[in-house]
């Protein structure tokens, strides 16, 4: 490959994905390193004071400050932008600061949002209570329900706002048709594609507007290091996210973001096997438990339209025990091999109480209302042999008489 390839769209135009999460938005410095150099510098420095005052006033190529640009973090941005089929992406700090950025650049007092009820505990808050502080009206539906998204928009809606499969309760929200009702509004999707990544799903291919993302979760994915992103038209990005984006600073080091890129090289290979042993381990405890909701099991209700719009059905699920939380505890501190923490996408099979942990924040009526029950845990399975996962929970279920 040479120096600049991994930038010049009209050759990576004719790559395919594994080969974009490898070398896609590459640059190489004229040492010519095989991976991608890692830039630790807070600013830049200029020939000439007019050349400082041309980059400023966007008339001339290059950095001004790591606020703003970098070239490690740029490399990440055009990586995950080819990989998601967007024009645009900027990376940020943390996923919450991905959809923060994603929804505040582009709202004001009066404006309105419709929102889906099932989402991360974070989401539910920025929804439910940060947005309001700020005049901005919200309506929080059953995002599964597409005639919902239309009865619930108003003249003043500006965003759609919902995450697909949504975190934990694994609802699954038809893309394409609520990205028309939006579209047909004049009202823009903002779509939290955090469970999935680009490699299993790609909203944009069914009409979403913005993407948004924990890079922490999948793209990562190896327990390492906290990231985001948001991807969209170019248009977007520089005219509505990126003041606020350079204003407000939610940015990305360059550290992590060289993480995330070593990261990406194995996306695909990781997520998919993730997903074989995920649903491996939820056909077993399906025949043990109460209840597993995992879009990859035909028993999900929304298993046809999961697949039409997945590669894989992913590497996370919920489930419910029975018995309250004693019960779900109880199974967690059984386990050997499974983790208990609170984190997903990871290579390791973790396991959560979101009632008392990732939803804790969220009202005990709005979380029963989406069905995060006492007795439900969340499972991200990983790279682990899924018959020693098995094992574990077996030995675990017998101890709460399972």
């Amino acid at each position: 490959m040479k120096r600049k390839s991994g930038q010049n769209p009209e050759i990576t135009k004719n790559w395919k994905p594994a080969t974009l999460a490898i070398r896609g938005g590459t640059a190489r410095t004229e040492y010519g390193e095989t991976s991608e150099a890692l830039f630790l510098s807070s600013g830049y420095c200029y020939d000439r004071a007019e050349d400082a005052a041309a980059r400023f006033a966007g008339e001339q190529q290059g950095m001004t400050y790591s606020r703003l640009q970098n070239p490690t973090v740029e490399m990440l941005e055009q990586r995950i932008a080819l990989l998601e089929g967007a024009e645009a992406c900027r990376a940020t700090a943390t996923g919450m600061a991905a959809m923060t950025a994603a929804l505040l650049c582009q709202l004001s007092a009066g404006d309105h949002v419709v929102a889906a009820k099932a989402a991360f505990g974070s989401c539910r808050w920025l929804v439910d209570t940060l947005l309001p502080k700020f005049g901005i009206a919200t309506t929080t539906i059953d995002g599964s329900d597409v005639a919902a998204w239309e009865a619930a928009a108003q003249r003043n809606t500006k965003v759609f706002f919902f995450e697909t499969p949504a975190n934990p309760t694994m609802d699954v929200v038809d893309i394409a048709a609520v990205c028309a009702i939006a579209r047909a509004r004049g009202i823009t999707t903002v779509v939290d594609n955090a469970f999935a990544s680009p490699a299993l799903q790609r909203p944009m291919e069914f009409g979403a507007d913005v993407v948004a993302y924990s890079a922490t979760k999948m793209m990562d994915g190896q327990g390492r290091v906290l990231a985001g992103a948001i991807c969209g038209s170019r248009d977007w990005i520089d005219n509505v996210l990126l003041p606020f984006h350079r204003n407000t600073g939610p940015t990305l080091s360059a550290f992590n973001a060289w993480v995330v890129l070593k990261g990406l090289e194995t996306l695909e290979l990781r997520i998919r096997r993730q997903s074989e042993n995920a649903l491996k381990v939820a056909q077993f405890l399906e025949t043990r438990l109460p209840k597993v909701n995992y879009p990859g099991l035909e028993s999900h209700p929304q298993h046809a339209l999961a697949m039409r719009q997945m590669d894989a059905a992913g590497p996370i699920f919920s489930l419910y025990v029975g018995g309250g939380r004693a019960e779900a505890h109880g199974l967690l501190n059984a386990l050997e091999l499974v983790d208990i923490s609170n984190n997903i996408g990871d290579s390791r099979s973790l396991m959560t109480h979101p009632a008392s942990t990732t939803h804790f924040g969220m009202a005990e009526e709005a979380r029963l209302e989406v069905g995060i029950t006492e007795d439900m845990l969340r499972l991200n399975v990983g790279l682990e042999d899924p018959d020693d996962v098995i094992a574990d929970f077996d030995q675990a279920l017998k101890t709460i008489g399972r």
